[in-house]
């Protein structure tokens, strides 16, 4: 049974019901950006605004992050508290972050095995779903746009180029990094285009996490749950003002975002990223990139359909 989930609207700058999905629905959008998140250049974000929850998700951390200041810091602590929960949609995150842990707890093991045995090929399949999801964001800016629209959704691809072209350091996991680590990384989870499990690469300790996960070592999750959590409060009280009252430039510069880390999917790199010309094996993996562009697009199709059935 379908349910109408509050997401932020521009145009009246709160919560608004604008999408409905269902618990089943959510669960597998859910499951996957748990799945995405285990690929370094791919990001979870990117998926949720893809299967249109990405309002929802920035609106409700609002709400849990407020209800919670709320409570220790008052004044009517119950009261408030119980108004920014009940503003949550609660239909859209429980199965979420249910679908999304069960697919961590499943694929690390074996998405770790992946990528480090077809590096070329899984780059070249999620490359393709990338430039496939790049349309959203686009699309959601809507049309007219000037040349500060333009040079903002440049300036946000140089940024991600950037920031995806840094080389790769290896740090011992200790404690204070491991707390570090996570709160960067979960900002970037929160940006489509920018990828934590590529953080998480860039810093050194992207192997370590998966084996935790795969391991079930509490101690390693427990803090890196603890610098997730933080790094989710600074982060997504901005996006939702950013969202709120300046949606069109935010999707701009997602998109912009997203073309930028691009560079990190390319399939033709070596361990240090530096850059190279396809290779002889670019008929395949121009196949494998198409195959998941034409995936994302079917996905895009699907839900386009999937809303309008449901009077959207």
């Amino acid at each position: 049974m379908s349910h109408p989930a509050p997401a932020l609207s521009a145009e009246k700058g709160g919560l608004a019901s604008t999408r409905r999905t269902s618990v089943p629905g959510n669960l597998v959008r859910g499951a996957m950006i748990g799945t995405v998140e285990t690929v370094p250049g791919v990001s979870g974000g990117t998926v949720a605004l893809v299967v249109g929850i990405y309002d929802d998700l920035i609106g409700s951390a609002s709400e849990v992050i407020s209800a919670f200041r709320a409570l220790l810091l008052g004044p009517d602590r119950s009261a408030e508290f119980k108004a920014h929960m009940g503003n949550v949609a609660w239909r859209v995150v429980i199965p979420v972050v249910i679908g999304m842990v069960a697919a961590l707890l499943l694929i690390a093991g074996p998405m770790e095995h992946l990528v480090a045995t077809y590096p070329e090929l899984m780059r070249a399949i999620f490359f393709g779903m990338v430039v496939g999801s790049v349309w959203v964001p686009f699309s959601l800016a809507g049309k007219g746009w000037n040349w500060a629209d333009v040079l903002l959704g440049i300036g946000a691809a140089l940024v991600a180029f950037f920031l995806v072209s840094m080389p790769t350091t290896t740090l011992e996991p200790q404690p204070w990094i491991i707390i570090l680590s996570a709160a960067v990384a979960v900002s970037a989870l929160l940006l489509p285009g920018l990828s934590g499990s590529f953080i998480l690469l860039t810093i050194g300790i992207y192997q370590p996490t998966l084996r935790a996960v795969d391991n079930l070592d509490f101690g390693y999750l427990g803090l890196f749950l603890l610098g997730a959590v933080l790094g989710m409060i600074v982060i997504v009280k901005a996006l939702q003002k950013l969202l709120e009252h300046h949606h069109r430039g935010t999707m701009i510069a997602l998109a912009g975002l997203m073309i930028g880390a691009l560079r990190s999917l390319w399939p033709w790199q070596d361990d240090d990223r530096n850059l190279h010309a396809p290779g002889d094996d670019w008929g395949i993996l121009l196949m494998a990139g198409l195959a998941g562009l034409i995936g994302v697009v079917i996905l895009l199709v699907v839900d386009n359909r999937i809303a309008a059935r449901n009077g959207q």
